[in-house]
């Protein structure tokens, strides 16, 4: 049921002996099994005061109610150290108890209801504290690093808070503030207490406290609440409304999908500067990146589409994952792949103008296979032995291979099979928690295919198939057959059931033929003596995944006539295609360059144009050599310039202008640049918000510009709203063009209050790591290494990768990829999880080094 037998063994050994072996470090899953058998009924009374100066310690008291199945031991989570707990008592009395690897033990209780009532000093890990604010951020088992705790995803609870704050501050929490009491004088404080909720893990559980505003709104009946800090009021009103009715229609779809109601009562939304992550699903109260949600004039669709994704994957988070939650977190999958799923159903009708079959095509397959072609790729559903590696979890495989891996199972059950399978799974395990193979046993009743067979390819085995369509054609030229072959790379004989459409294109037009892959090999029916084709694309319409090897004839005949192309999904599919088969060899990557700019100006699709930018910039800095940019960066800029000029939306010039933004080298595009950043020049029809223009200063300081430190002092000054400056004077040191302050700029981050704010980190290691500068930037690839443990153990979630991506993405050099395959030889025994990140953030370097002359 998610954990495996082996450890099952274990688990009773540990409850029958009489001297049970001390929990180790973070949350063993040996300790969760112990725990979820012998406790239910969990409610926790949490009480904090939070002082006003970010130097004073949160401190606090929890009282934990249970009943114990069972006499035994009870281990409460909590890693600080001894001199944080002030205070235990058990059943009203002081009790013995002894701090262990992080957690507090008390050596034994009766069977029983009980009262565990811990006094103690916060830490400040989780509680990323600022000094006009804080927020907390537990997943995936953090709450124990601020206050202690059952932490683990299987012991959901019922909290109630009382919350103690500076006077003026506002405060939001998952329950409803139910009373507000006021103190008097110069050290003036707010007392807010938040009603209990209903059962929530830990990692669910949060609240925010801080000089806030709020907005509030009412849809289809249900008061919202907006908590922000956003100064900029024309901004501010001019996407209020968007936010309000893009949560209040993805709650109603999800309501009638489901056909369960919104089950956490009051709905507030609060928006982070600098947050972490685009969102975190908070039952009550979800947490969103400020930037995600408050748009600028400037933002283009991709960003627009981007929004409406995040508010309606974290909404959906309340039913798959809040509702119902994982029994541990090997399952973390479950809760992102049904969120990922559901926003894409959720946004296709609010946007009826945008292609959505291409738009899932280019929201999920390139970042999907950006992991899983490389040697660091792993599993949608893996091992997990202790919740302190739970974070390594996350990432492409399980945010975007795992939704292209669902509408294969919905297409494979039928659409109304695999909703009404979804409803019998939430309501039966409603707010408590399940596996994978209690999710497969469900939906088994609906479908006469085997789902078990099926989840061991695409659930339970990491990596994709290899296709290689071949074409037989005779004597007089025309086709004999078009097979498709299935190989799996990791030489373990899989097979990957899936539904392709194939599109053959001749003089006649472009055929599309549906092909279900049950085998390793399959044949493209209905082909037997057509002309022979001018190209087979086998996932033409975006359906199939793999790396899809083009056959010659059809791999040169894209590269030269895909603007041709009948439609924006094929092209799409084209462009993703080529861009694999470049990575493999297969295409030299100034040919694919050259193609790129030939075809923009003919592409009319916004989501294309914008993933063929992507590309571009892509190639450009990291697969053509330093010759081969200069050789080709008069016609780049001209292309990207003729496109700015004549784009038709303020959304489509923002496309072009970011593009050109970020790869001109030329002196005079650069000096064109400065103007427009001097406010001397106007590019029509597209206006700069301050998050542009502080963006176009570090870009024009990273070319080094004459005037490039007068010109950061001078946005530094020109920035109105506090948190985006205080971003700004971070990053500063790292845009230096004076090589000593960039190493003592890198040097600030080994110690760790230099790290606390992590997007500013990555901000600094993307300039840093410059392209235009890595020369000088190869000097911090080993000690970026070298500091990832340290990284991982003190970060969030998504921290390690995106260090080692803004380390890695502006290097190509042999040099560096040999550094980094002598740390990965060095360490023979560094956590597997980490050796991924690693590989799968270096996969570009390692192939852009091994191109040699074909960057020419």
């Amino acid at each position: 049921m998610g954990y495996r037998h082996g450890m099952m063994s274990a688990v009773v050994a540990v409850l029958l002996a009489s001297t049970p072996a001390a929990p180790e470090a973070g949350i063993s899953e040996a300790l969760a099994r112990e725990r979820a058998a012998a406790v239910r009924d969990l409610r926790y009374d949490l009480v904090l005061q939070v002082p006003g100066r970010r130097t004073e310690p949160v401190t606090g008291r929890v009282t934990a109610r249970f009943v114990l199945n069972t006499a035994g031991r009870i281990v409460l989570d909590f890693a600080r150290p001894r001199e944080a707990v002030r205070g235990v008592r058990l059943d009203g009395r002081d009790t013995a108890f002894e701090v262990v690897n992080g957690h507090i033990v008390v050596p034994s209780a009766a069977s029983g209801a009980h009262e565990l009532a811990v006094e103690f000093a916060a830490g400040d890990d989780a509680l990323n504290r600022n000094d006009e604010f804080l927020y907390t951020l537990f997943v995936p088992a953090r709450a124990h690093l601020a206050f202690p705790c059952f932490d683990q995803p299987d012991l959901k609870a019922r909290y109630s808070l009382t919350l103690t704050v500076p006077a003026g501050w506002e405060a939001v929490s998952n329950g409803a503030a139910t009373t507000r009491s006021a103190g008097e004088g110069a050290a003036a404080t707010a007392t807010l207490a938040f009603g209990e909720t209903p059962p929530l893990p830990t990692y669910l559980f949060a609240f925010a406290a801080g000089r806030f505003q709020v907005e509030t709104a009412e849809r289809g009946g249900r008061e919202m609440r907006m908590f922000h800090r956003e100064t900029d009021a024309a901004k501010l009103a001019r996407n209020r409304d968007a936010i309000f009715d893009l949560h209040a229609s993805a709650l109603q779809w999800l309501e009638d999908y489901t056909a369960i109601p919104y089950a956490f009562g009051k709905f507030d939304i609060v928006a982070i500067p600098s947050f972490t992550f685009s969102g975190m699903e908070h039952a009550g109260a979800i947490f969103y990146n400020a930037s995600a949600l408050l748009l600028d004039e400037s933002a283009t669709q991709n960003q627009v589409l981007n929004r409406a994704n995040v508010i309606a994957h974290e909404t959906s988070h309340m039913w798959f994952g809040d509702l119902v939650t994982m029994r541990w977190f090997n399952d973390v999958w479950m809760k992102e792949v049904f969120a990922n799923f559901m926003a894409d159903k959720i946004v296709n009708p609010s946007f009826p103008s945008v292609n959505h079959e291409l738009r899932f095509l280019l929201g999920h397959y390139p970042s999907a296979y950006g992991t899983d072609r490389t040697a660091g790729t792993n599993a949608i559903r893996q091992v997990l032995d202790n919740l302190d590696q739970a974070g390594q979890m996350y990432g492409p495989i399980i945010y975007d291979k795992a939704p292209i891996v669902m509408r294969q199972l919905e297409m494979i059950m039928g659409a109304g099979a695999f909703r009404d399978g979804l409803r019998d799974y939430l309501k039966a395990y409603q707010f408590g928690n399940a596996t994978w193979l209690d999710l497969v046993r469900t939906l088994d009743t609906r479908t006469p295919r085997d789902l078990a067979a099926w989840s061991r390819a695409w659930v339970e085995e990491r990596g994709r198939p290899s296709i290689v369509t071949r074409v037989r054609t005779g004597a007089d030229g025309r086709v004999q057959s078009i097979t498709l072959s299935s190989r799996d790379p990791m030489g373990r004989g899989l097979v990957w059931p899936q539904r392709l459409v194939v599109s053959i294109g001749d003089e006649a037009g472009v055929t599309h033929v549906p092909v279900d892959m049950r085998s390793a090999t399959a044949g493209v029916p209905g082909v037997q003596g057509h002309p022979r084709p001018s190209f087979v694309l086998a996932n033409g319409g975006g359906l199939g995944y793999g790396l899809f090897v083009l056959d010659d004839a059809s791999r040169t005949y894209l590269v030269d006539h895909i603007e041709r192309l009948p439609d924006p999904l094929l092209r799409g599919s084209a462009w993703v295609t080529l861009w694999d088969n470049l990575l493999e060899g297969a295409i030299a990557p100034p040919v694919l360059f050259d193609a790129a700019l030939r075809a923009l100006p003919a592409e009319t699709d916004e989501q294309n144009v914008e993933r063929i930018l992507g590309y571009t910039a892509r190639a450009y800095w990291r697969f053509l050599s330093p010759e081969a940019r200069q050789a080709r960066a008069g016609r780049l800029e001209t292309v990207l310039r003729a496109g700015l000029a004549a784009a038709t939306t303020q959304s489509q010039k923002s496309a072009w202008f970011n593009a050109y933004r970020d790869t001109v080298v030329t002196a005079d595009g650069v000096a064109w640049l400065e103007r427009v950043w001097r406010r001397e020049e106007r590019v029509p029809g597209l206006t700069l918000a301050e998050p542009d223009e502080i963006t176009l200063a570090m870009e024009l300081a990273v070319r080094e510009v004459p005037r490039w430190k007068e010109i950061l002092d001078a946005q530094l000054a020109r920035t109105q709203n506090p948190d985006r400056r205080d971003r700004l004077a971070f990053v500063i040191p790292a845009l230096s063009a004076d090589p000593a302050e960039r190493e003592r700029s890198f040097e600030r981050f080994r110690v760790l209050e230099n790290r606390r704010r992590e997007v500013w980190v990555q901000d600094s290691l993307q300039y840093l790591n410059h392209p235009l500068r890595a020369g000088h930037g190869q000097r911090f690839v080993q000690p970026a290494l070298e500091m990832l443990r340290e990284i991982q153990r003190t970060g969030d979630i998504f921290v390690p990768t995106r260090w080692m991506e803004r380390t890695l993405w502006g290097h190509s050099s042999p040099e560096v990829a040999a550094t980094v395959r002598a740390f990965l030889a060095s360490e023979k025994n560094y956590p597997l999880r980490l050796r991924w990140t690693i590989l799968s953030t270096a996969d570009d370097l390692f192939r852009a080094s091994r191109a040699g002359a074909t960057r020419q």
